[in-house]
Parts: structure tokens; C-alpha cells; sequence
């Protein structure tokens, strides 16, 4: 489920309003600092609400919702991906993207998908920013609004 704009890639997640969706992505990324267990400051941001690929953006659309977390202690953060890439398919999740990233800094990154939860997401560890910290996105998969609802952006 990785963030793409072919919506032939992205799975169906059914039918429920933004709202809704938007609850359910925030209870995902609940489950996911459970699982990082790794106490700190969050950030909250909120989820927020994208097109689905090249659907109808009237009909369908997709939640995001990014996150931070920054450690009570740096030393926290040691071994905490490795610990997650071995935790997440545990509780349902595939890894399907571990590795250093693109960028300069070759932050670790961890990317994995829920089949069940249709559900994906997406873990950065920024190892050389100060404070360290992890960077935290989960996306949904592709919804559909209800029959005579609109899809509420935020």
C-alpha cells in the first residue's frame, strides 16, 4: 500500500465517511506506539484526507496520518527498528521495505503493510537530526464514500 498514484495499487478499505476512516487510521497509529514502546513527546498533527490514485476525487480517498515521536531518552531508540521489523508481522503486518533511505542522511526506514487493517506504514528513524526521532506515517487504503455523503477534507 505504499503512497502511489496508481489506484490499481491501492486496495479497497470499503465504505465509510472521512470521518470515520480518519478514526480508524488514528487507532492504527495507537497500535503502532504501543508496539514502538518507547515512551516520549508525540506530535499531533492529526490524519488528514488525500485522492485515491486516479479515482473519481468525489467518491473515493485515501487517510494519512503523520506523526513524530521524540524519545525521553536518545538511547531509546537503539535497536528499535530492528525490534520492529521482528514485532510487526506478529501483530498482522508485513514488512514489505526495510533499509536506509534516499536521502542524505541514509535515515533507516521501515515500511510495512496490514492486509487485514488495509492499512499501511511507513517508519523513519532520523538517527542524525537533534533530537533523534521517529518520523511515523500510516495511509490507508482506498474508501469509498457513502451513497449521498461528501468527503469531508481536513
Amino acid at each position: 500500500m505504499n503512497d502511489t498514484s496508481d489506484s490499481d495499487d491501492i486496495p479497497s478499505a470499503g465504505t465509510t465517511t472521512s470521518l470515520a476512516a480518519a478514526d480508524t487510521a488514528e487507532k492504527v497509529s495507537s497500535e503502532i506506539y504501543d508496539l514502538i514502546g518507547i515512551k516520549g513527546e508525540m506530535s499531533k498533527p492529526g490524519a488528514g484526507v488525500k485522492e485515491c490514485g486516479d479515482k473519481d476525487r468525489d467518491k473515493y480517498f485515501q487517510i494519512f496520518h503523520p506523526w513524530s515521536l521524540v524519545p525521553a531518552a536518545t538511547a531509546d531508540l537503539a535497536g528499535v527498528m530492528e525490534r520492529l521489523k521482528k514485532e510487526l508481522p506478529k501483530h498482522g503486518w508485513k514488512v514489505v521495505d526495510h533499509g536506509p533511505d534516499t536521502s542524505k542522511n541514509q535515515n533507516l526506514s521501515l515500511t510495512a503493510d496490514n492486509d487485514a487493517k488495509k492499512h499501511s506504514v511507513n517508519i523513519v528513524h532520523y538517527a542524525k537530526e537533534n533530537p533523534q526521532r521517529l518520523g511515523i506515517t500510516v495511509l490507508s487504503g482506498c474508501y469509498q464514500i457513502p451513497d449521498g455523503q461528501e468527503i469531508q477534507r481536513f
